[in-house]
């Protein structure tokens, strides 16, 4: 067996898949193969594995914030909270869609867009993906390194005094803590021991436990009868305009989760089923995440009464708490779970999407450090700090990803058929099927740009003319649909092209 794949397994038992390579059969181009991305021999994840997967997605400091930035919006508690369940049942569906593919295959997001966008063309959406994983990965080392810096403020105040410098929008403790996060995490990611394993495992379930004691806490010192669910920050908006911003809200929802959605095949492939893989998806989705987002609502409204504010952020919750054993547990929770979120999601994805680019240079553990070191050098403080950037950054980021769901789903169920030849996704003949023209498929390139370009669009163009006074009409609410534009002109354009000119074959 060749060097470079002498060390999956590490890295597949670290993020809590099943041991088992893929296997390489005879006639696989290496510039296309190693055993992290060809089909697996075993697929043996069981509904309860989806399900804790998405429990280590959904429990972490930037799914409170991002729920508890809707609070922003105008919105009440009640209307706060079916937003994010209606939000969270279209990424369901969404999520099928794009697991049936690669579980079926037994191959990852990258290797089965191949199938779309041409052996060498699935480079392009790998490297997408692969970036916003980078950008995710700072994202949640930034709020988890939040919870750090309480705890250092608490047991040694005499660390305020680093807090006063800032370089580059951070301040000199935010820096360590950032820094000690992400050694922390990059020496995981290399051991890859089986202990990290059982880490995930309990790192969901535990930030249930804090959270379930922060709700209890607030909500026997507020008094039941004082948890109001019309509360809301900012204006008081009516009938219509509150219409409209739930339908904003749930757009945003979809973006939160339009990164691990996109890519969830690299998970799906594992399923020994997709009826198991489906039913994973709806206990770890829907069932799971409207406990955790009743859990937002009340521990959120019970922040006006006890301390006199709507404080939608559960780091500051438990700051305001001020005591040593609260802000103790409560911030070790919050850094543990969102390092658990970490190696789930915005590991696996870049390892994958990275190795694919070149997979006798680029192993798993390389894939992961790409992100680990970019994430810091897209300094994510600066642009993940309020609701207005969270707002602003997914809508950016459900532009970029929106236009590859979108011809990945026309390119696999209508023009394909769901039907692939899993060979020929490891093949460089010019005769292979997926070889298209010189490697690439035109069509799906030319769609993913058409597509993408008014969807990043959607974002920039309507704050730019606002903020340059070049108008006064204010329609930056359409950012918030930028994944939803992305993915239906995708889907459209592929499927128009492919009629004008054919290359795929079904």
């Amino acid at each position: 067996m060749p060097e470079h794949t002498a060390h999956p397994q590490d890295l597949v038992e670290a993020a809590g898949m099943p041991v088992g390579s893929g296997e390489i059969r005879p006639g696989y181009d290496p510039r296309l193969t190693n055993e992290d991305l060809a089909p697996l021999e075993k697929q043996s994840w069981s509904s309860y594995n989806i399900f804790a997967f998405w429990m280590s997605d959904v429990h972490s400091v930037g799914g409170y914030v991002t729920a508890g930035s809707l609070f922003a919006l105008g919105l009440a508690s009640w209307q706060v909270l079916i937003a994010l369940l209606v939000g969270i049942v279209i990424v369901q569906v969404f999520t099928n869609l794009v697991a049936k593919p690669s579980q079926v295959t037994g191959v990852p997001y990258p290797v089965i867009n191949r199938a779309v966008f041409g052996v060498l063309g699935a480079n392009v959406p790998a490297i997408v993906r692969g970036l916003i994983a980078i950008a995710w990965y700072g994202v949640q080392t930034y709020l988890a390194s939040q919870s750090l810096i309480i705890i250092f403020l608490k047991f040694w105040p005499a660390t305020a005094g680093l807090n006063d410098t800032k370089f580059l929008g951070l301040s000199a403790l935010g820096y360590i803590a950032y820094a000690i996060l992400w050694v922390a995490q990059a020496a995981v990611f290399w051991k890859g021991m089986e202990s990290i394993r059982r880490f995930i495992d309990w790192a969901g379930p535990a930030v249930y436990v804090v959270m379930l004691v922060l709700a209890v806490y607030l909500v026997s010192k507020a008094g039941w009868s004082n948890i109001g669910f019309d509360l809301s920050e900012g204006k008081s908006l009516g009938f219509a305009a509150s219409l409209s911003t739930m339908l904003s809200a749930i757009a945003l929802v979809v973006s939160y989760f339009s990164g691990p959605m996109l890519n969830f095949g690299d998970f799906s492939r594992y399923g020994k089923s997709f009826e198991a893989v489906k039913r994973g998806n709806l206990l770890g989705l829907p069932v799971n995440f409207l406990f955790f987002s009743i859990l937002t609502v009340i521990t959120a409204s019970a922040t006006v009464p006890v301390f006199g504010e709507l404080i939608t952020d559960p780091i500051h919750t438990v700051e305001r708490i001020d005591t040593a054993f609260a802000i103790l547990l409560g911030g070790l929770t919050f850094v543990i779970a969102t390092v658990g979120i970490n190696i789930v999601a915005n590991f696996i994805s870049p390892a994958f999407d990275f190795s694919n680019v070149s997979p006798q240079r680029i192993s798993w553990r390389t894939g992961g450090m790409i992100a680990a070191v970019g994430s810091v050098l897209l300094t994510p403080w600066n642009w993940y700090g309020n609701p207005d950037a969270i707002h602003y950054t997914l809508g950016l980021l459900g532009a970029l990803i929106g236009p590859l769901f979108g011809v990945l789903i026309a390119g696999y169920y209508l023009i394909a058929r769901q039907q692939v030849d899993v060979d020929a996704l490891f093949s460089m003949s010019p005769e292979g099927r997926y070889w298209f023209k010189r490697g690439y498929n035109p069509n799906a390139i030319w769609a993913t740009v058409l597509s993408g370009v008014p969807a990043i669009l959607s974002v920039l163009v309507p704050k730019m003319l606002l903020d340059l006074e070049l108008t006064t009409v204010d329609v930056t609410w359409i950012s918030d649909y930028s994944w939803f534009i992305g993915c239906g002109l995708g889907f459209l354009a592929l499927l128009l092209l492919e009629r004008r000119s054919p290359l795929s074959a079904p």
